[in-house]
């Protein structure tokens, strides 16, 4: 595990990018991950402005974004199915034991994931 390193989930992104001085704390100087879950659910969210497509883009553009691979595929599986998490969430999840990276999160059903690394943010 890389003690630099973050998955940053998409509410923990939000907060960011709605100003959240805290999480700003913890992820500065490290390393920023996400899955391209998180990134499908940024960029189509119905309703979103100009300004603030640009401004997520701007964001992802200093993160690594990791796709879908076989090693998640199976993580995926194994999660859904000890859990019944929505499959996005176990997507994310997923991805971060993939990486082996704690998850960034205020999401606090992603502890029902047993081996999943997690930091909760809780405000």
């Amino acid at each position: 595990m890389n003690g630099n390193s973050f998955l940053l989930d998409t509410n923990i992104i939000l907060y960011l990018l709605n100003g959240e001085k805290k999480i700003a704390e913890v992820i500065n100087g490290r390393q920023w991950h996400v899955s391209f879950i998180t990134q499908l659910e940024l960029m189509s969210y119905h309703s979103i402005a100009s300004s603030e497509k640009v401004a997520i883009k701007r964001f992802l553009e200093n993160c690594l974004v990791t796709d879908i691979n076989e090693e998640i595929k199976e993580f995926t599986i194994q999660i859904r199915q000890e859990t019944k998490l929505a499959l996005p969430d176990c997507i994310i999840g997923a991805t971060a034991m993939y990486l082996d990276i704690p998850l960034f999160t205020a999401d606090k059903d992603f502890k029902k994931i047993k081996l999943l690394p997690l930091i909760l943010f809780e405000e």
